[in-house]
């Protein structure tokens, strides 16, 4: 029986639920970087970042070349960089209608005083 489509989006959000991996989907944004640059933009052991690349590269988020010793990831497609615009997009409309909230309670406790 092949699995849902809402279930396989919830799989696919969880697989990005990890602040590395969005990092790293971000960093890949500007196209693609060896592992040693993105170990030097996360700040983080190899071990980590290697585990996370995999889940990334296991999902077909990612894509990694060999050029030599070096390893290069990459954004498998350009969808994953709209998401994550778009997803930029959704937070600051999000966090702007929280100011916006906290400016009028701001402004309602001032009123009671």
């Amino acid at each position: 029986m092949p699995v849902p489509l809402y279930q396989a989006k919830a799989e696919f959000f969880r697989m990005l639920g990890h602040p590395v991996r969005i990092r790293v989907l971000e960093l890949l944004q500007d196209g693609p970087k060896p592992v040693r640059d993105l170990l030097a933009e996360l700040e983080i052991e190899p071990s980590s970042l290697s585990q996370q690349l995999a889940v990334l590269r296991r999902s077909g988020i990612v894509t990694a070349t060999r050029d030599g010793s070096t390893v290069v990831y990459a954004l498998a497609g350009g969808d994953v960089a709209d998401l994550m615009r778009a997803a930029r997009r959704i937070l600051t409309e999000l966090l702007a209608g929280q100011n916006e909230l906290l400016a009028e309670l701001r402004q309602a406790e001032q009123s009671s005083r």
